[in-house]
């Protein structure tokens, strides 16, 4: 078949660190190595890396997290481009100025236009004290949405919020995982020596934006709570962000490891043997997919891709949204049962085997295709 012509627009791409610059990244990478042509525009930023076939627009930094930049609305450079490079469709991945401009001189063109929906951004508004600002911030990006011929989403309880809120055509493809990285080979002794714990010590691990609706309070919590119990067990934060202050003032025993990636980052993920993610704004998590590819024993809250993987205590342990004290229990139990990490582990690392992120890959262009025929 005839390879397609796709325009992506993004507010954020590697090098930048979170989930929606690294699925935006694997879903580039994985149809350019299918054949098809994919140009990318997205903010400039402060260190370049690849720039092939990309287009930068000036972008500003966002309050709390200077390392990402908002694109500036620049409708007339897109318009160009699309003109110049005559696309088959135009994907759209985020909702912040560059997006809607996309939008807007997509429709002008009337070219087949696509977007995703990665984040909660009215869920996020309720930790940063602009709650009452949730409807206009839902009505903005449901605006967006409904102006595009479909939406893709990671899970089928989100296509259903979704679909119930007028958006039309919403459509799931799920998230992969890198398993020849991610995996229970990567655990590092050296690694473990320099967070201060032996072999059969407990390492317990965060790694994600250290930001208010990552609801790292609760993951401190029960990591309290299994100090309690065992004196020997180490908090181990990975990632950076606004809270990232508090945390170190706060909890000056605990290992901040900072920002890491690649083969580093597997590393950690592998060298602990417990991932507490507390987190109720995610749409998939790509971390707790990570973890689970990993083999570590996993708790979280039964919500987007838990909602997924997660199979009763079977490869991780996921209790009913928002109840933090049976998260903490299950923290505390885990913590204290090594034959059963070790099985959710096992059985975690095995079943993200058939996550691989080709199968996904090809499950998007499929989609990608129909959509732009029909149009």
């Amino acid at each position: 078949m005839k390879p397609l012509r796709i325009l992506l627009v993004s507010e954020t791409y590697p090098p930048e660190i979170n989930g929606v610059a690294m699925t935006t990244q694997r879903f580039v990478e994985g149809l350019r190595n299918r054949g098809h042509w994919v140009g990318l525009v997205r903010p400039r930023q402060r260190i370049e890396h690849d720039t092939t076939d990309t287009w930068l627009v000036p972008g500003l930094p966002i309050p709390n997290y200077p390392d990402l930049r908002l694109g500036m609305p620049a409708y007339w450079r897109l318009g160009r481009l699309m003109d110049q490079l005559r696309p088959d469709l135009v994907h759209v991945v985020t909702e912040g100025p560059l997006g809607w401009a996309a939008v807007f001189a997509a429709r002008a063109r009337k070219l087949p236009l696509t977007s995703g929906y990665h984040t909660h951004f009215a869920q996020y508004s309720s930790h940063y004290g602009i709650g009452l600002l949730m409807p206009w911030v839902t009505g903005w990006l449901d605006a967006l949405h409904r102006r595009c011929h479909a939406t893709f989403v990671p899970t089928p309880d989100l296509a259903a919020q979704l679909g119930a809120r007028g958006i039309p055509d919403v459509r799931v493809v799920g998230r992969g995982v890198d398993t020849q990285l991610f995996h229970p080979g990567r655990r590092d002794a050296e690694l473990r020596d320099l967070w201060g714990l032996e072999d059969d010590d407990l390492a317990c691990l965060f790694v994600g934006r250290l930001a208010p609706e990552k609801n790292l309070d609760l993951v401190a919590r029960a990591f309290s709570a299994i100090a309690a119990c065992n004196s020997r067990a180490r908090m181990i934060w990975v990632g950076n962000g606004p809270s990232l202050a508090n945390l170190r003032l706060a909890h000056p025993n605990h290992v901040f490891a900072g920002p890491r990636t690649g083969e580093d980052l597997a590393a950690h993920y592998a060298s602990a043997d417990l991932f507490l993610f507390g987190s109720l704004t995610e749409t998939w998590g790509n971390v707790l997919t990570e973890a689970l590819a990993s083999g570590l024993g996993v708790v979280t809250y039964r919500r987007a891709a838990a909602e997924v993987l997660i199979r009763g205590w079977e490869n991780g342990i996921a209790v009913k949204p928002d109840d933090s004290e049976a998260f903490i229990k299950a923290a505390t139990t885990l913590a204290g049962d090594k034959a059963l990490r070790q099985s959710l582990g096992e059985q975690a690392s095995r079943g993200m085997r058939e996550h691989a992120w080709a199968h996904i890959i090809e499950q998007f262009e499929a989609a990608l295709r129909e959509i732009s025929a029909s149009r």
